[in-house]
């Protein structure tokens, strides 16, 4: 599949007279795609039926004639002040109560009708007007669903809309008492009318509630998106793509991606390293340049699953971002070496953001390709060096890893509503485990949580998932691998209940938790053969192989030739000794990497890229600080 990069413009800024040059100067350094449209209602409708998109056609023509294939964005993110005047209980209301006004964006409810009625009219126009438009190559849903915690939403439009959800799903209010177990604490109810929201509570809500609660929300973004694509697809045959963000667990991506034709995500290494990951000073010391040598090729993997093997970044970090706790600038070299490393988890385009850093605004701190007056920013020339170096190269499509590891983005919701102590978090227990794998010089395949066919791994991990679904655990059943479940695998029904028979009930494993502690992060329990196990231990009982134990003689890893449990999260060292055992059983070639290498293979070649300080050495070669180096296979 051919490559291609592109960028992210906002003609609706600047002056019209430039926006000729513009066009030529992207066309010029390389570019072939160019997204536009995803902000601009308030210029494409001024006032209610008043459109206004003469402007749009000459920019989408623009763009066209310059040679460069236009995504269009539905505005929906930013609905314009009129809208909100029109509709002013549209605004989602946050968890204490409080109304989340006008005056950023996504200033939406995803439960509104009124709204979700607005958002079909405008995407009905456009999609009429650019529908065969040849210059419109591909589209964009609404803009990074989930930004700024704003999946959930407790309003009264929500809650009337939850109440018909959990109708629908349980049809009567006896059958929801029985799921929820509402005797506890005379949690009865009547009628689905009674019902509020899990907000505000004297104590913690039922955690049933509350779960069902975020399966709802979820459901309400995948609905809002298809709205969208239906329309778009009744007059377009070009491909639709939203494009999602790093570590948002709030909604089923893959619930959305369905739907879609393409899976993108916003990927931006600095601000996300601050932002969104616990490691300490030292480490985000030494990649502040960089970013986390793992984080963004996580993404890459989980959104080639979401988009079932096609996926983009729409977003690139080019430079200094706005928004993180500290916002340094990139090495020299990371711009293109995030985009290789993209191409080679199989992305088809890497888009920068932005064209022209804007001189206004939230975001006028913000890098561009260029800077407000017009001139070269760095990036600029890492970006056209990648456009060179995509000529030259021959096609790198995905290679099949021979691990696959599961995620679940249900355990994401349930951990969070009932972590059963600080520092348990289900990305960060996932995230460790893709870290030990790529740590290990591994290429890994992220799997979906109703995956029903194992037969092209050798190994395959589930940590965490709440509940293991019956596709998944049919495919256990006739796995010629090894299967690496726990902690806290199906240990709970999908109502967030404990279940019987006793967890883990997993096939071929005599083996049950009879309990479950937390502990403190200062209180690390050594095990046997060195390393540790931190925040969580279930604790077991029955006559399976004892693999692993604590210092104490505590078994925490059980199993058999088919399948393990791991019933404990360990720390680095010791989560690297058993993954490393697991590969060797299996016959599974590792090549560990020092702390900032890191390989990926392609059906043709051999990528290495060096996220540290530090010149590595790789096959024989030197590579400097942001380097890429690639080899055919």
């Amino acid at each position: 599949m051919n490559r291609s990069i592109g960028v992210c413009y906002y003609p609706e800024h600047w002056p019209e007279d430039i926006w000729e040059q513009d066009a030529a100067d992207m066309a010029k350094a390389g570019l072939t795609w160019v997204r536009i449209g995803e902000f601009a209602w308030s210029r494409m409708e001024p006032e209610p039926g008043n459109l206004q998109l003469e402007w749009l056609d000459r920019s989408v023509a623009n763009l066209g004639e310059a040679g460069l294939k236009v995504v269009l964005g539905t505005p929906t993110a930013t609905p314009p002040r009129w809208m909100v005047e029109k509709h002013p209980d549209m605004f989602a209301v946050d968890e204490n109560g409080h109304t989340r006004g006008f005056g950023s964006r996504r200033h939406y409810c995803f439960s509104h009708e009124g709204y979700r009625a607005e958002s079909r009219r405008i995407t009905e126009i456009l999609a009429q007007r650019y529908g065969a438009n040849p210059y419109v190559a591909a589209w964009q849903t609404d803009n990074e669903y989930g930004c700024h915690d704003t999946t959930l939403s407790y309003s009264d439009a929500a809650q009337a809309a939850f109440r018909d959800w959990l109708a629908q799903k349980y049809q009567s209010t006896d059958a929801l008492n029985r799921a929820w177990g509402n005797i506890f604490w005379s949690m009865e109810y009547d009628t689905f009318d009674q019902i509020g929201l899990p907000n505000l509570t004297v104590t913690e809500p039922n955690p049933s509630h509350a779960l069902a609660f975020r399966r709802f929300s979820s459901d309400q973004v995948a609905a809002f998106n298809l709205e969208q694509v239906r329309i778009i697809k009744a007059h377009s045959d070009a491909p639709i793509l939203h494009n999602y963000m790093g570590r948002i667990t709030d909604f089923d991506h893959f619930a959305v991606g369905a739907d879609l034709d393409i899976a993108s995500w916003d990927s931006y290494p600095l601000g996300f390293l601050e932002d969104r990951m616990e490691d300490g000073d030292a480490h985000k010391r030494t990649y502040a340049q960089q970013g986390d040598p793992d984080f963004q090729a996580f993404h890459h993997d989980l959104y080639r699953a979401v988009g079932r093997g096609r996926w983009w970044i729409m977003e690139q970090q080019p430079g200094p971002v706005n928004w993180a706790p500290v916002n340094p600038a990139p090495l020299p070299g990371m711009c293109r070496l995030w985009a290789w490393e993209a191409f080679a988890h199989g992305a088809e385009a890497v888009c920068y953001f932005r064209w022209r850093q804007a001189p206004f605004a939230q975001e006028q701190m913000h890098a561009g390709l260029l800077r407000p007056d017009r001139s070269p920013a760095p990036a600029l020339a890492e970006a056209s060096q990648v456009a060179e170096e995509i000529a030259q190269l021959s096609d790198v499509s995905t290679a099949k890893a021979q691990v696959g590891l599961v995620f679940d983005y249900a355990s994401a919701w349930a951990w969070d509503v009932q972590p059963q102590g600080a520092g348990f978090d289900y990305f960060r227990l996932v995230f460790e485990y893709y870290r030990g794998l790529r740590k290990l010089g591994l290429d890994i395949d992220i799997l979906p949580p109703d995956c029903a066919d194992l037969s092209p791994y050798k190994l395959v991990l589930a940590p965490g998932v709440l509940t293991l679904s019956d596709a998944l655990l049919g495919a256990l059943n006739t796995f010629d691998g090894v299967a690496l479940i726990g902690p806290r695998s199906n240990t709970k029904t999908e109502e967030l209940t404990i279940p019987t028979p006793l967890p883990p009930n997993l096939p071929g494993l005599d083996a049950t938790i009879t309990h479950t502690e937390t502990f403190r992060a200062d209180m690390e329990r050594p095990l046997e053969n060195g390393g540790t196990i931190r925040h969580l231990q279930e604790h077991l009982e029955g006559s399976a192989t004892i693999l692993e134990q604590t210092a104490e003689g505590v078994p925490i890893l059980i199993g058999n030739d088919q399948i393990q449990y791991l019933a404990a999260w360990p720390d680095e060292a010791a989560l690297g000794r058993i993954l490393s055992a697991l590969c060797q059983k299996q016959g599974i070639q590792t090549r560990p990497v020092s702390a900032g290498l890191r390989i990926r293979r392609t059906d043709t070649h051999v990528f290495a890229f060096n996220y540290g300080l530090e010149p590595v050495s790789f096959d024989g070669q030197t590579i400097q600080p942001a380097g890429v180096y690639w080899t055919t296979r």
